[in-house]
């Protein structure tokens, strides 16, 4: 029996679709739109707020949240980050050294239970390391729409990404 090959290059090499990317394949002002895309159920969203202990009851009590604001359960809003995040490893961070730091993290508009999330990220910056040769960082902006193309969360993330072997 053949050994099985976990490394990323080597799979990439017998036609699989490559994860990632490295430092000089990001572009400044290349935007990728990540697939697929995830409509967010209700079991979702009370699972994440079960997990992190976020007992709010504008996420997780109907009755509640039918008398605020919104009329309605709202979904967590880390749950709508973490989504956004792994919808764009594939084509951001698949070969990171490091995700760096998180910031400008805001949520514009609510998202609900039966909501379907779409991510997009765009490459802000592109910069090799001055003392690591091999590697340098990448800055992002994602944005994440709902069904109608509502803006519901965005953020900007700098990640850290090898550059290719030479």
């Amino acid at each position: 029996m053949s050994p099985v090959d976990t490394d990323g290059p080597t799979r990439e090499a017998s036609g699989a679709h490559p994860y990632g990317r490295y430092l000089e394949e990001f572009e400044v002002g290349a935007v990728y739109k990540h697939w697929p895309a995830k409509t967010v159920t209700e079991a979702d969203d009370h699972l994440f707020c079960l997990l992190t202990m976020n007992h709010h009851p504008l996420h997780i009590n109907d009755v509640y949240a039918a008398q605020s604001q919104q009329g309605r359960n709202v979904v967590v809003g880390p749950y709508v980050y973490s989504l956004a995040l792994g919808m764009s490893v594939s084509d951001i961070s698949g070969k990171a050294i490091a995700n760096l730091a998180t910031e400008a993290l805001s949520h514009p508009a609510p998202v609900f239970h039966g909501d379907t999330l779409f991510a997009e990220t765009e490459v802000l910056e592109i910069t090799p390391s001055r003392s690591k040769p091999d590697r340098g960082t990448v800055k992002v902006h994602t944005r994440v729409l709902n069904q109608d193309g509502t803006l519901v969360a965005e953020f900007k993330r700098l990640v850290l990404v090898p550059k290719k072997q030479v």
